[in-house]
């Protein structure tokens, strides 16, 4: 089996629900897609969703998807996954998310091969478990709008952005602890808003709120600020910004200022190493919560395969898709009752809208 052709298209899609985080507002997404065609007729499918998390322009994440998938992948077996996926790593470091759109149509073929779900490819831990979905950084009164709205829709884990001041944060809180009860359970997202005493304060509050998870609440450059903190308050931080790439996972490992590594595949690479990453966070008895942009079926679908893989998921994160106006694929999981469940397909069970 060899790849005989690679084709890449890029559309801008609105966002149905625009939302504010600590640093920015998002109303919009340039989202890419890569299609890796092989002579016996399978095709592969990857989604890229370039940010300034990722650290690559739209304009970045193209080149290098027109490039690397003629020079690198075309006239390949797909198969050999290692040897391929390597050498998308060696010559891609600086475009994750395009690396990562290939790499996971190179997992999408291996599997279609090999008649399975990419997941029982990679070797299934896990079925079905629960999504956290998203509240931005909202007035009060829509934020328990918004909560009562997705608890209709299912959900029992929200997420709420925190980070542009303190008070209004703890506010906010309370306010929303106190509307939805206490069975439904609420991260927080600071996305690098807090300051290491304001960090403390929300840990000494967190078992008042019950909050799950404190993901990313000081900039990614003071992860020793972090190792000041007590060593109680890593089982309750999740590192965002500070954790891209293996060599990222290694050294929060050694001294581990979080107890929980956010795994995104557009900020790693791909498939090959988030498994990676999630294999130190086992060894380093951390556990995983698995991520992601605004983005495709195709690449929740694909975080979804690879965090059923591994034994280190506890949480998942992946309501990227939901806020779209629009998508060009379909397919990839079941929702229901805010579990997301692989399909039953081989690959990663997707496919683009005619």
């Amino acid at each position: 089996m060899k790849i005989t052709r690679a084709e890449s298209f890029a559309e801008d899609l609105p966002l149905s629900r625009p939302y504010e985080i600590a640093f920015k507002r998002v109303d919009r997404v340039t989202l890419h897609f890569v299609r890796l065609i092989t002579a016996n007729g399978l095709v592969g499918l990857g989604s890229a969703a370039p940010t300034d998390i990722t650290g690559e322009s739209s304009e970045a994440c193209a080149q290098a998807l027109d490039d690397m998938g003629q020079d690198l992948l075309v006239g390949k077996d797909p198969r050999h996954l290692r040897a391929l996926t390597g050498a998308l790593r060696h010559h891609m470091p600086r475009t994750p998310a395009a690396r990562a759109a290939l790499d996971m149509a190179l997992y999408d073929l291996a599997a279609q091969d090999a008649g399975v779900p990419v997941v029982d490819l990679l070797g299934r831990r896990h079925s079905r478990l629960e999504t956290s979905i998203t509240i931005g950084i909202l007035p009060l009164e829509k934020t328990l709008e918004e909560a009562s709205e997705y608890m209709e829709r299912g959900f029992r884990v929200l997420k709420v952005k925190l980070g542009h001041c303190f008070a209004d944060d703890l506010e906010r809180l309370q306010a929303l602890r106190a509307h939805v009860g206490p069975h439904i359970r609420i991260r927080v997202d600071v996305n690098q808003g807090y300051t290491a005493d304001e960090a403390l304060a929300l840990f000494h509050r967190a078992t008042s709120l019950n909050l799950e998870l404190v993901e990313q609440p000081l900039p990614a450059a003071n992860a020793d600020t972090m190792r000041t903190l007590p060593k109680e308050c890593a089982y309750l931080m999740a590192a965002d910004e500070s954790l891209h790439t293996e060599s990222d996972a290694l050294a929060l490992a050694l001294e581990p200022p979080f107890g929980i590594y956010n795994i995104k595949l557009m900020k790693c690479g791909g498939v090959t190493s988030g498994l990676a990453i999630a294999d130190l966070a086992a060894l380093a008895n951390l556990h995983c919560m698995w991520g992601c942009m605004d983005e495709s079926v195709i690449s929740i679908a694909a975080a979804l395969h690879t965090a059923y893989a591994s034994a280190a998921t506890m949480y998942l994160d992946l309501d990227g898709s939901f806020d779209l106006s629009h998508d060009t694929a379909t397919g990839g999981f079941r929702l229901h009752e805010g579990r997301l469940e692989v399909l039953n397909r081989p690959g990663l069970g997707v496919s683009l809208m005619e």
